[in-house]
């Protein structure tokens, strides 16, 4: 559902208690368009979205209904902080959900041509930083990327300063405490 806000439409949310909550700006213009946009992922990312989806519609969507069940039958909601931050981590859960739906509904798999020795989206790539210091990381688009999983994203600095390089290239990325120049040791 959507209603008028100052700047735009907002998306609400019905929460188990029936009651309507703000999930977030509903994208308009330009955003909007973007949400439509091919969303390129690798195997592994798709496969970790689809069971990150299925978790939260299968395990943790029920529990949190269960426990704000439990927050509304014990008594007056209107003063009560667990149940508002209850209806929070709803909304939270529901917005995180649509996101997965949307990515994964406009993804494709990336198909990285073999021998292909250009440092683009689904490339891994061995980089070395002008302290000697060597990582290898998978280049995937934002909505998979998780440094835990060894992917960085396109759209990060590191990202953009290395993609269209080849083996032996140097990139010059700018952190605030200044900059880094990483030199590109194989790309696969």
């Amino acid at each position: 559902m959507t209603e008028p806000s100052g700047d735009g439409m907002l998306v609400l949310g019905l929460v188990p208690s029936g009651e309507w909550v703000q999930l977030g700006p509903r994208r308009t213009g330009k955003d909007a368009v973007q949400m439509v946009q091919t969303v390129w992922l690798t195997e592994a990312g798709k496969s970790r979205l689809e069971d990150e989806l299925q978790d939260l519609r299968t395990r943790r969507r029920p529990e949190l209904h269960a426990r704000i069940q439990e927050a509304t039958e014990s008594g007056d909601i209107s003063d009560n902080s667990e149940y508002e931050e209850l209806k929070d981590e709803w909304a939270s859960l529901e917005a995180r959900i649509f996101e997965l739906e949307q990515t994964l509904e406009y993804s494709e798999i990336i198909q990285r041509q073999e021998g292909d020795d250009v440092v683009g989206l689904g490339s891994t790539v061995t980089l070395r930083s002008d302290d000697g210091e060597e990582e290898t990381w998978i280049l995937v688009s934002p909505q998979e990327a998780n440094t835990l999983d060894g992917t960085i994203s396109t759209e990060s600095p590191v990202g953009r300063a290395i993609v269209g390089c080849r083996s032996g290239d140097a990139a010059t990325v700018t952190t605030p405490s200044g900059a880094i120049v990483y030199t590109v040791v194989t790309v696969a």
